[in-house]
């Protein structure tokens, strides 16, 4: 006896619903963009990311941001030392400790890749009144709560057996 699977369609979305898909996707491809700019596998920037937005990190921090272990964020920051993005220093207030710090020439190379398309999108909102910006908000943050509420618990990164 033959079981025909059938799969099931997406409903039918209406446009502003497709087209935060489109966002989604085209977001995705600008991400994997910035990578090829910078060298760098997703977790890499992701680490970068963290780094520009937060400036120099220890090891551990950035373990917990990325939801990594601390044997895997020290592959991470050995590749991005690698290709000249970061520098293990000492911690400024912790002798016994490092932190990650951002080479300055790779936030700016980042920057100059991201700043045209955060700028440019901030620019759209130009077109809008002040009625039609307060909806486009009310809207976008319906979405993130939406999203938001269907993400799990964050989890915690557990410790490494020794």
């Amino acid at each position: 006896m033959q079981h025909s699977r059938e799969v099931m369609a997406p409903p039918a979305a209406r446009r502003p619903t497709r087209l935060l898909r489109d966002i989604l996707d085209t977001s995705e491809e600008f991400e994997q963009h910035v990578g090829r700019t910078l060298s760098v596998n997703a977790t890499d920037l992701e680490a970068m990311e963290h780094l520009i937005m937060n400036g120099p990190l220890p090891p551990t921090e950035l373990s917990r941001r990325l939801n990594i272990s601390t044997a895997a964020v020290t592959s991470v920051i050995d590749r991005l030392i690698g290709v000249g993005h970061v520098t293990r220093e000492q911690h400024p207030t912790d002798r016994r400790s490092v932190v990650v710090v951002p080479n300055p020439r790779s936030v700016e190379t980042a920057m100059a890749t991201l700043m045209p398309m955060i700028m440019g999108i901030d620019q759209v909102l130009d077109e809008f009144d002040e009625a039609e910006t307060t909806v486009i908000e009310r809207y976008l943050d319906r979405v993130v709560t939406i999203y938001r509420d269907q993400l799990p618990e964050p989890t915690q990164v557990l410790p490494e057996k020794g």
